[in-house]
């Protein structure tokens, strides 16, 4: 409605309502297992009571941008590598809701926090590339074995399949044939042995 305002007596302060959002600059944090990386963020934020903004704190905008930066040092630096690269959602529902607890005095709701980018040392990089490569080799070798033994266990009970039935034998020396037939035009027909040796006696 009308308010009137004393040019003596009353000042006036103009305060946003509508949500804002601010980036957190880039900041340097040692990891819990000693690694130095630069992590930045965005934070969203609404002021839900204008008193509380206007009298508990001097500057509520400001004091959360600091509040926001500190927070995410003080979060990450509790936070493995490997957990901050995992785990960025659950990181920032919990950096939410320490703002969220410290900014509810001063009128301002905390709505949304995200982590946007983590950046690793070039040297880290590099060893994580050739980590990664060395678990991919290893990978195709214990597959390759694999292989090989499935192999030659299908060709052990080939053989014994072949000892005990003769017949199986002949079958597959005339698909041999076949195969052959189908990609030559001249063939070589091998002998069985047992066949020489009753031609030669």
């Amino acid at each position: 409605g009308l308010v009137f305002i004393l040019p003596c007596t009353d000042s006036f302060i103009k305060v946003d309502m509508r949500t804002i959002s601010f980036d957190i600059p880039p900041q340097e944090i040692l990891t819990k297992d000693s690694v130095t990386v630069n992590v930045d963020g965005v934070v969203y934020y609404q002021v839900q009571n204008a008193i509380d903004a206007v009298k508990n704190i001097s500057n509520a905008d400001s004091a959360t941008r600091l509040l926001a930066q500190t927070t995410l040092r003080n979060v990450l630096g509790t936070k493995n590598l490997s957990q901050i690269l995992s785990d960025r959602k659950e990181i920032a529902h919990g950096m939410q809701d320490m703002l969220a607890d410290a900014t509810k005095p001063w009128g301002v709701k905390v709505e949304r926090v995200e982590i946007k980018d983590v950046k690793l040392p070039v040297q880290l990089q590099r060893a994580m590339a050739a980590e990664a490569e060395a678990t991919r080799e290893a990978r195709a070798k214990v597959i390759a074995a694999e292989g090989e033994m499935n192999a030659s266990r299908a060709l052990k009970e080939a053989s014994i399949v072949f000892t005990e039935s003769p017949a199986a034998l002949q079958l597959r020396y005339l698909q041999t044939l076949t195969t052959i037939a189908a990609e030559n035009s001249t063939i070589v027909f091998p002998l069985p042995i047992n066949m020489l040796q009753g031609i030669m006696g």
